[in-house]
């Protein structure tokens, strides 16, 4: 008698385990994607050369101590934008290297000239 019992509630068991009601499963709505360009910022002379020119270019090239060409404003810097970009790219020790008598500009420094070219000499 107690085999049957045993046996009874084992299978009860296993029978009771698969019992269970099934879970809904949940799906998430399916939203539309819509592209997005990417941002581009532009360089501008306002925000992000004319700083460089005043650390990277003083005391040589800023009025009145200035005793090379000047380039102190947005008309003076783009006017002579191709004579910087050659002159920073050029290595030290070369005729014509700037700015002369310090290191190197990064190539960070050089792609902010360069791209601000690019981008059409933007003031602000």
């Amino acid at each position: 008698m107690k085999k049957i019992f045993l046996s009874t509630l084992l299978i009860a068991a296993i029978a009771l385990q698969f019992c269970t009601s099934p879970k809904k499963t949940q799906v998430a709505p399916v939203t539309p994607t819509v592209p997005v360009a990417p941002v581009v910022v532009k360089v501008n002379y306002e925000t992000d050369v004319k700083s460089l020119l005043v650390t990277k270019c003083t005391p040589c090239h800023f009025p009145p101590d200035g005793r090379k060409e000047p380039l102190n404003s947005y008309a003076s810097a783009t006017k002579n934008i191709d004579d910087i970009i050659a002159r920073i790219k050029q290595e030290p020790g070369t005729h014509g290297f700037m700015p002369a008598r310090k290191p190197k500009l990064s190539d960070s420094v050089i792609h902010v000239f360069e791209q601000w070219k690019a981008d059409g000499l933007l003031e602000k």
